[in-house]
């Protein structure tokens, strides 16, 4: 097992970026060679100053229009939550931490955590209009998996079913990485869980012309 890692002191504290490259090697073909390229260099070329000022997506605090968001009771990542928490009780502090580097060591799909993604404001429509600033979007995606050659987007809720805006922090990181890699939108697939309740959707439905403009961040 290779796993490298590097610990991001950023906005919020540290952010363990940790990658398997036996499963980044094995899982990144078929279009997927640049999801690879930027999991390797982001390692040593991260911009860290974009994560101290600016809107951060795990602080977004509006809904999707257009989403079709789909509950899926006892599905897989919810056996590998329970199986994390139980594994790694005494190895790590942190639930988080529990769960990711169980699935990143166990679970055949899982390529990377804590993986640090960005958004310029030229590279988005309307960018000042929805998130009221000219300041870097930025995020750290807790999960990706690849199944199907399609790149699952996923953020572990330990209380899911009463989040309210995990849907857009998720779609948010999904459409960050599709510009950090020119990876169509249409390859990504978006969920949250805890180890009760999984909710996936596609986030290709969503329409940003249609998201209200916010102003407030955490």
């Amino acid at each position: 097992m290779v796993i490298r890692n590097f610990s991001f002191d950023h906005k919020g504290g540290f952010y363990h970026y940790r990658v398997h490259y036996e499963k980044l090697n094995n899982l990144c073909n078929n279009g997927l060679s640049s999801l690879k390229d930027f999991l390797e260099d982001v390692f040593t070329n991260c911009p860290d100053k974009y994560f101290f000022q600016g809107p951060r997506s795990s602080s977004l605090k509006f809904k999707l229009n257009n989403l079709d968001l789909k509950n899926a009771p006892n599905h897989e990542l919810c056996i590998l939550t329970h199986h994390g928490l139980e594994k790694n009780n005494d190895r790590y502090s942190t639930n988080h931490s529990k769960v990711q580097v169980f699935m990143l060591e166990s679970d055949n799909s899982t390529i990377a955590c804590e993986t640090p993604i960005w958004l310029l404001p030229e590279e988005l429509e309307l960018y000042q209009e929805i998130f009221n600033s000219s300041e870097p979007l930025t995020g750290h995606i807790d999960l990706l998996r690849i199944q199907d050659d399609k790149i699952w987007i996923l953020d572990y809720k330990p209380n899911a079913a009463k989040e309210q805006f995990a849907a857009t922090q998720v779609y948010f990181y999904a459409l960050m990485l599709s510009k950090r890699t020119n990876i169509p939108l249409e390859s990504f697939r978006c969920g949250y869980f805890d180890g009760l309740n999984c909710y996936l959707f596609d986030p290709n439905i969503c329409n940003l012309l249609q998201l209200k403009p916010i102003s407030e961040f955490l």
